[in-house]
């Protein structure tokens, strides 16, 4: 049997988080969620995700500099993830 693919879920509105794994455990993946940088960049090396989703507005390091910390020793795909908006 092949292994689950597992994703990173990093976002720190944790309704947010927690439905997208949903989602994700549905179609039989593996998923960790942490709620800011600094956990991520702790729990990447032990998860050894095949995915990060990565939310761009978090507290303290924002999700531009977790991108590069992780680009540092990984090319795991990453997938930058928003809600702010465009000046309206």
């Amino acid at each position: 049997m092949a292994e689950k693919q597992r994703i990173l879920i990093v976002d720190d509105d944790s309704n947010i988080a927690e439905l997208i794994s949903l989602y994700l455990l549905k179609e039989c993946y593996e998923t960790e969620i942490v709620g800011d940088g600094e956990e991520a960049l702790r729990v990447f090396p032990e998860f050894k995700p095949n995915l990060v989703l990565l939310d761009l507005m978090l507290p303290g390091m924002d999700g531009y500099q977790v991108c590069r910390e992780l680009r540092t020793g990984s090319q795991v795909p990453i997938i930058m993830l928003s809600a702010k908006r465009r000046g309206l």
